[in-house]
C-alpha cells in the first residue's frame, strides 16, 4: 500500500492538508503513509507559540499553541486542567455524571487556566493554508461545533473526519454521538469506522465499601472482573460520492478520497470512487491507475484473509487433537 500511495502522491504532486485538534498525543498513525507529502496543522494549547515543526515527518508542520474555539468573540478562554491530562478541555466536566463511573475521578478539575484561543479559520489564515482534506478532532466535547464553525466553503471540501463524541455527558453541554452522527450524515458523510471506548459503571464509594470488607477488591480487581459500558466513540467519516458529484469536485479530490479509503482498508468503497470518477470525469489514465491499484490491493487482502482462515482451521484442529491426547 505504501508504495502505491507514495507513487500516486509524487506523480500527481498532491499535498494533502491534515488538521489535528487536540494534538496531545502523536499524530494519528493512519496518516503515516502520506505524512511526508502532507501539510500538518495541529492545535496544542500547552505549547508556547505557533511555530514551524522541523522534525521532518511531514512536508510542513504548523503547531498552534492555542485552544481552538467555535467563535472569534474571545481571544482567551478558560481551560479546565483535569487529573488525567488528556481529558483537559474548554468545557467544565459534569461532576454529577462522572461520579457514576469508577474512573470518573480522572475528570476531576485540578486547576483552571486562562489560555489564548483562536478559531480554525483564523489559524488557517495565519498558517497560509487555504483548505483541509482530513481533520482529526478530539477536543473533549466540542468536536461537532468546531467542525461546523469552519467557513462553509472550506468545510464543504473536507473529505475525511475523525471525531470522538461521547455517549454520556462527561462535560457540560458537550456534543454527543447521536447529535454528531445525525448532523454529519445529513451533510455528506458516511460512517466508515466506529471504535467504542468504555468505563466501569460503579461508584468509587462502592469500591471503597467493598474493599473495607475484602482488601483484595481494589480497582485493578474490578477492572479485571467487570465489563465496561460504552462511554465514547472514535468515529471515522468519509465523504459520500453524492456529495462529491453535487459539489463538482475535481480529480484531485477523487484521488485523495480513494487514498483515504484505501488507508482505512475500505477497498470496496475505493472501487466505488474509481467508477464514480469515470462516470463524472470520463475514463482517464488516473482512473485506470486507481482501478488497477484497487484490484491489486483487493487481491492481497483476499490472500491474507484466506491465509488467516487456514491458520484458524489448523489451530483449531491441533487444539482438538491436544485435548484428545491429554488425559483427563
Amino acid at each position: 500500500m505504501q508504495k502505491i500511495i507514495t507513487s500516486l502522491l509524487s506523480d500527481l504532486k498532491l499535498e494533502p492538508i491534515l488538521m489535528d485538534i487536540g494534538a496531545s498525543h502523536a499524530p494519528p498513525r493512519i496518516w503515516n503513509p502520506i505524512a511526508a507529502h502532507s501539510v500538518y496543522v495541529a492545535f496544542d494549547p500547552d505549547l508556547r507559540e505557533m511555530h514551524e515543526d522541523r522534525s521532518g515527518r511531514f512536508r510542513r508542520s504548523v503547531i498552534v499553541n492555542e485552544a481552538v474555539i467555535p467563535t472569534a468573540a474571545r481571544d482567551e478562554v478558560t481551560f479546565y486542567l483535569t487529573r488525567f491530562p488528556f481529558a483537559s478541555t474548554t468545557l467544565e466536566p459534569h461532576a454529577g455524571h462522572t461520579s457514576h463511573w469508577l474512573n470518573g475521578d480522572q475528570f476531576d478539575v485540578e486547576r483552571t487556566a486562562t489560555v489564548r484561543a483562536t478559531t480554525i479559520d483564523s489559524a488557517l489564515r495565519r498558517a497560509s493554508v487555504k483548505g483541509v482534506d482530513w481533520i482529526k478532532t478530539d477536543s473533549q466535547g466540542t468536536d461537532l461545533r468546531l467542525f461546523n464553525s469552519i467557513a462553509p466553503d472550506v468545510r464543504a471540501r473536507v473529505l475525511a473526519l475523525d471525531i470522538e463524541p461521547g455517549f454520556i455527558e462527561i462535560y457540560q453541554n458537550e456534543d454527543l454521538f447521536p447529535q454528531v452522527h445525525d448532523d454529519l450524515t445529513r451533510n455528506g458523510f458516511w460512517l466508515a469506522r466506529l471504535d467504542i471506548g468504555g468505563f466501569v459503571r460503579m461508584r468509587r464509594q462502592s469500591l471503597q465499601a467493598a474493599r473495607s470488607i475484602d482488601p483484595r477488591i481494589d480497582e485493578s480487581f474490578i477492572e479485571g472482573a467487570v465489563q465496561t459500558s460504552p462511554a465514547y466513540a472514535g468515529a471515522r467519516y468519509l465523504r459520500t460520492l453524492e456529495w462529491l458529484a453535487h459539489s463538482s469536485f475535481g480529480e484531485r479530490e477523487y484521488a485523495l478520497l480513494w487514498m483515504f479509503a484505501v488507508m482505512d482498508y475500505q477497498l470496496g468503497y475505493a472501487l466505488d470512487v474509481v467508477f464514480e470518477l469515470e462516470k463524472i470525469h470520463g475514463p482517464s489514465a488516473l482512473s485506470r491507475r486507481l482501478r488497477v491499484s484497487t484490484w491489486e490491493l483487493l487481491q492481497r487482502a483476499h490472500r491474507r484473509r484466506q491465509a488467516r482462515k487456514v491458520m484458524t482451521r489448523v489451530t483449531g484442529a491441533l487444539e482438538r487433537v491436544a485435548r484428545r491426547l491429554v488425559p483427563r
